[in-house]
């Protein structure tokens, strides 16, 4: 099937390598020439970076709209750009989880928020899923809100008694 335009192999070459770049990967096929094999080359290169990554988590950092201490769920209030303690009350904003606090913060600080990877976390049961709270902010629970007008916000499953397998999902309200 003909397209009608010549692809832009320079471009995705490129693309490619800003993303190598900034991944921290070795490029060991660099310099790429500028035709359908440099572009498998590139592809290659990213191809065999990704196992040798050794990041167990994915990590933002943003300033505190409250007091936020280790492992309580977050989310980011729109107008202000601040973390704050999810909740899953009436508020789909207050709902939907970012991640999770990576130490303790208090209001105007800035904080480490963990949005994916394995979380340590005490207390877990390993196997299960967990939700965001109704009742408490920042806290996470087995049994999810069963109130209309809450949401139910799905954070992770526990991969250990220690472990949670940070995961949010988007909030979904009940009726």
């Amino acid at each position: 099937m003909a397209t009608g335009y010549e692809p832009n192999i320079e471009g995705a070459i490129t693309v490619l390598v800003d993303l190598m770049l900034g991944e921290g990967f070795t490029m060991s096929r660099m310099p790429y020439a500028p035709n359908y094999i440099g572009l498998v080359d590139a592809l290659i290169d990213l191809k065999e970076g990704f196992p040798a990554r050794s990041a167990s988590s994915i990590d933002i950092t943003l300033v505190a709209g409250e007091n936020i201490s280790q492992g309580q769920a977050v989310y980011i209030h729109g107008a202000e750009g601040r973390a704050f303690k999810a909740i899953a009350s009436s508020d789909v904003h207050s709902a939907n989880v970012i991640g999770f606090a990576k130490e303790t913060r208090n209001t105007g600080q800035t904080i480490g928020i963990q949005v994916a990877g394995v979380l340590s976390v005490a207390g877990l049961d390993a196997g299960d899923v967990y939700f965001l709270s109704a009742t408490s902010a920042g806290d996470i629970t087995l049994t999810p809100p069963s109130t209309p007008g809450q949401y139910v916000t799905r954070v992770g499953e526990a991969g250990s008694s220690a472990q949670l397998i940070v995961k949010p999902e988007p909030p979904v309200l009940l009726t």
